[in-house]
């Protein structure tokens, strides 16, 4: 089992920046991948960001490339998605989640996800 819990979120203007935390406890090694989701009301959850605890992986979706980064805390267990030039659009509940393999872009092999953090952001 692992478990996971994101911290970080909050309410800011467009074009402001926000830093979301996931720390990760428990059998972290048998999910060797972790990713970050969204899910705007009304809509389906979407991939943003992952990264292996390795560190030999990332990757970004398009309409985040450039402005969210992805970085890892190997010593806390702690994941990170820093995302700045924020956008009206980019509101949504922000998930972290685990994975042992499969397509990281993809929500199916996530075994494991938190229990999520609103992010919005004002126009």
């Amino acid at each position: 089992q692992v478990q996971l819990a994101e911290s970080g979120g909050g309410l800011v203007q467009a074009g402001g920046s926000l830093r979301l935390s996931c720390a990760a406890s428990g059998r972290t090694f048998s999910s060797p991948t972790m990713g970050w989701f969204r899910q705007a009301p009304g809509k389906e959850r979407e991939f943003v960001s992952f990264a292996t605890w390795s560190g030999g992986r990332t990757g970004y979706a398009d309409s985040v490339k450039g402005r969210f980064t992805i970085s890892r805390d190997n010593a806390g267990n702690t994941m990170y998605l820093q995302m700045n030039s924020l956008k009206p659009e980019d509101t949504a509940v922000y998930y972290c989640a685990a994975a042992s393999f499969g397509d990281p872009r993809r929500a199916t092999p996530y075994d494991y996800w938190g229990q999520g953090t609103q992010v919005t952001v004002s126009s």
